[in-house]
């Protein structure tokens, strides 16, 4: 998985790998600003990229929030990020039949926590050939995420990686147990999604809130117990985000982020 990630992000690096970007797509100038930013810093730093936007947003908290620009317009800009800067895109996928359809645009099919143990939407992914990045659902356990990845290799696709993304602490918070990065391992590659290890959910508000201060803190943590890659959703003004912007790092914040990243991954080779 990890070779496989290397190859299509056209990096020949012992970095960890980022994927990031906004948390869903508002349209094609904001989409091209961010990913050739992303890929300044990426570049300097040998850092393999992988531009990241969802094309339409399923899980929401009230019936007005947003969800989409349009579905296929978003892929068709997720599709033109990639030809642009010849990186490989993802994007997460709800329903089975969105596999296939985002496989045309995309390098990398994201399944989320809350749809994790859906089998068919499991194996849709994995029949399409795209590597499949399955994000950990915050009820589970590490351990638990074994039988996920095998319904993705049993499916005779063995592009697979583990996303973990914090558990349920109580109604309205996340906490991330590091213990589980060194056991999830042991199943498919990890990449710690930082960003949404920081939402606060369930709020009386219906927006879900964050804690974005902790984002170094967290990032740091899951480098040095050995995360391969590194999810952050980042936006040039979060406060003006359609979606997520509670738990965002603005993006002229990445670069040092990334540097100090860089510098703690070194250190632990």
């Amino acid at each position: 998985m990890i070779q496989y990630l290397d190859n299509i992000s056209h990096k020949d690096s012992k970095n960890f790998f980022l994927i990031a970007g906004p948390c869903i797509i508002e349209g094609e100038d904001m989409a091209l600003r961010i990913a050739e930013k992303v890929i300044n810093i990426t570049d300097k730093y040998n850092i393999p990229y992988i531009f990241k936007g969802s094309f339409k947003k399923a899980n929401r908290s009230r019936v007005d929030s947003f969800t989409t620009i349009g579905e296929e317009k978003s892929l068709e800009i997720l599709k033109k990020v990639g030809e642009t800067f010849n990186i490989p895109t993802t994007t997460d996928i709800h329903e089975n039949e969105h596999a296939a359809l985002a496989a045309q645009y995309v390098d990398v099919l994201q399944i989320p926590a809350f749809l994790v143990r859906q089998t068919d939407l499991l194996i849709a992914a994995a029949k399409t050939g795209k590597c499949v990045t399955l994000k950990k659902g915050q009820f589970l356990s590490p351990e638990a995420m074994k039988f996920a990845v095998q319904k993705v290799t049993d499916s005779d696709n063995q592009k697979v990686a583990i996303i973990e993304r914090g558990n349920s602490f109580g109604y309205t918070d996340l906490i991330v147990d590091y213990r589980g990065i060194p056991t999830m391992r042991e199943y498919a590659p990890v990449i710690l999604d930082v960003t949404h290890s920081l939402q606060q959910p369930n709020q009386n508000s219906g927006v879900t809130g964050g804690r974005p201060d902790l984002i170094e803190t967290v990032a740091k943590a899951g480098i040095a117990v050995g995360a391969d890659g590194i999810f952050i959703e980042t936006h040039p003004t979060p406060e003006t985000a359609l979606s997520d912007g509670a738990n965002m790092l603005r993006l002229d914040l990445l670069e040092d982020l990334l540097q100090k990243l860089t510098r703690i991954r070194e250190s632990i080779l």
